[in-house]
């Protein structure tokens, strides 16, 4: 402890000039004096999707499980588009390794219940129905607000198609405790106030992260190939792996590529402004109070049913696809946009990262701890205002790296000059390096060092990608996208079921969806008024008990 107390002392804590010295700067004054261990005080969350399937890699068509609760209102299992998504939603924790023993229990309890039936431990989806229209959509009873999920759900089929909702991934969700930005607050001597400053550098890590989350595609990527038939006979630029299987030979994301959670036309036209809170919110708000010609000709009913809330580009703020959201805890009858407007940004959602098929959890303990260090970086580096144009290009080099992120001698764009992919990558990692040896000395540890450790091998060795391991293992092994799946599966299905509950944690999650679907029934049996008026209201921004 003593060598990482030198250590840290030994960083700059001098006013530098707006150089990387202003990053280490900042970095210093968090790892020193007072209040020095804030950094290790965030809190760390993991949203987890999989798919229910059988044990041939068919979606499954049985409803949500009742031992798991009701999914309108159980506070960690729910479903997300399809009845056959779950969403597994850890507490928020200081150290993401306790986050993740929260998953590892969860994963424990839902195979406790889940029959014959497994979770596809992939983003790209399995073997869907032979129709877009045979995939089941996520019900959730006959309250209002469980109607008014159903509806979005509708609407999301009928603006985008039911197969790339089946699409899964992890969302990260990551921040700083507030005492590490009144010390930059009080650094920087900002004339804002402190839910404004911290508003700012939230916005300032969303920019850096949205210029150089390419990275994250290249060394967590995990989607290179995918089941033929997921693309029900679109055009595509896929190649041809097995009868079965299409890939590209240097991709690393297809869920994150156009092919996966690409923007509509409408989403496309839809500019968010990252440079300030206001403009943010700005955008969104237009977006979900604008009509859009293509869904007004869809409408909000046929034949007397309600298939979406509204024709905006957008129903609701959360329809917005993004690799990264600012995020707010909503009070009840609250919307997200009215709680960043009234009281800032809390925390930030990071949304790109795909599913490791090698991890029964869909995430390790390495790559936390790198995304820590990483989000770090993006929180206290300069940052670079974002206006359309470099929107375009961050965006370009995003798509770059998930169709052909692997191929050799890859060149990026950035301020408008080509600069090699490895070039740009190790500069980071030299960054990346610093939070890393700052988060471990604070906790007298080397974790993180490690977690970087490997991800630097990763950029001197293409072949330890995520990617290159899918397609390698395939070939290896001759398999098809399904079949490896399957076999991955199926291994982390009985990884979870050879570890058991004990009896206490099974009644405790035994009670917590009894207590859910009563809650549920409670909410069903004392609605009062129609649909169509919570809808009005809805529309108003007046409800939202839940997040829709």
């Amino acid at each position: 402890m003593a060598a990482d107390n030198a250590r840290l002392a030994s960083m700059p804590n001098t006013t530098p000039p707006r150089t990387t010295d202003a990053f280490l700067h900042r970095l210093s004054v968090l790892t020193s004096g007072p209040q020095r261990d804030a950094l290790t005080r965030g809190l760390r969350g993991i949203e987890r999707e999989s798919l229910r399937v059988t044990h041939d890699g068919q979606l499954a068509l049985t409803p949500h499980p009742r031992a798991l609760g009701s999914a309108l209102t159980h506070p960690s299992l729910t479903t997300d588009y399809s009845e056959a998504l779950l969403e597994l939603i850890t507490p928020a924790e200081h150290d993401v390794a306790v986050t993740l023993e929260k998953l590892d229990t969860l994963h424990r309890f839902v195979y406790a219940e889940l029959g014959d039936e497994i979770l596809w431990n992939n983003s790209m989806p399995g073997l869907l129905p032979d129709t877009d229209d045979g995939i089941p959509i996520a019900h959730y009873g006959t309250s209002n607000i469980g109607k008014l999920k159903y509806v979005y759900r509708i609407g999301l089929a009928l603006r985008y198609g039911r197969t790339m909702q089946c699409i899964a991934g992890i969302h990260y969700n990551y921040s700083l405790n507030e005492e590490v930005w009144r010390r930059l607050h009080a650094d920087q001597q900002s004339t804002a106030n402190a839910v404004d400053f911290q508003s700012e550098r939230y916005l300032a890590l969303i920019r850096n992260f949205r210029r150089t989350n390419w990275l994250l595609m290249y060394l967590f990527g995990a989607s290179p190939a995918l089941d033929r038939r997921f693309l029900r006979d679109r055009k595509h630029t896929l190649e041809t792996f097995d009868a079965d299987t299409l890939y590209r030979p240097y991709a690393t994301s297809l869920r994150m590529s156009d092919l996966g959670y690409s923007n509509t036309t409408a989403q496309a036209a839809l500019h968010a402004d990252y440079d300030t809170l206001p403009g943010y919110l700005d955008a969104l708000a237009k977006a979900v109070s604008q009509p859009y010609p293509a869904y007004e000709q869809i409408g909000t009913q046929r034949d007397g049913e309600w298939v979406q809330i509204n024709t905006n580009v957008l129903q609701i703020e959360n329809e917005f696809y993004s690799t990264i959201r600012p995020k707010r805890v909503t009070y009840p009858g609250e919307r997200p946009l009215h709680a960043l407007a009234a009281r800032g940004v809390q925390y930030v959602e990071v949304r790109c990262m795909d599913i490791d098929p090698f991890e029964p959890s869909g995430i390790s303990l390495e790559t936390s701890r790198f995304l820590d260090a990483y989000l770090l970086v993006c929180a206290l580096d300069d940052s670079a205002l974002l206006p359309p144009d470099a929107c375009a290009e961050a965006n370009q080099n995003f798509g770059r790296v998930t169709m052909e992120g692997r191929k050799p001698s890859l060149e990026l764009t950035r301020d408008g000059q080509p600069v090699a992919m490895l070039d740009w990558a190790n500069e980071l990692m030299s960054k990346i390096d610093a939070t890393a040896a700052a988060l471990d000395a604070l906790r007298g540890s080397d974790e993180h060092a490690r977690a970087v450790a490997v991800q630097r091998a990763k950029l001197a060795d293409v072949s330890l990608t995520p990617s290159a391991r899918v397609l390698q293992t395939m070939r290896d092994k001759q398999q098809s996208f399904l079949a490896f799946g399957l076999e991955q599966s199926d291994a982390h299905a009985a990884y979870f079921r050879s570890r058991p509950l004990d009896a206490a944690q099974i009644q405790a999650f035994a009670e917590l969806a009894t207590q859910s679907l009563a809650e549920q029934a409670k909410l069903e049996r004392e609605e009062v008024g129609s649909f169509d008026a919570f809808v009005a209201a809805y529309r108003a921004y007046t409800l939202n008990r839940f997040s829709v």
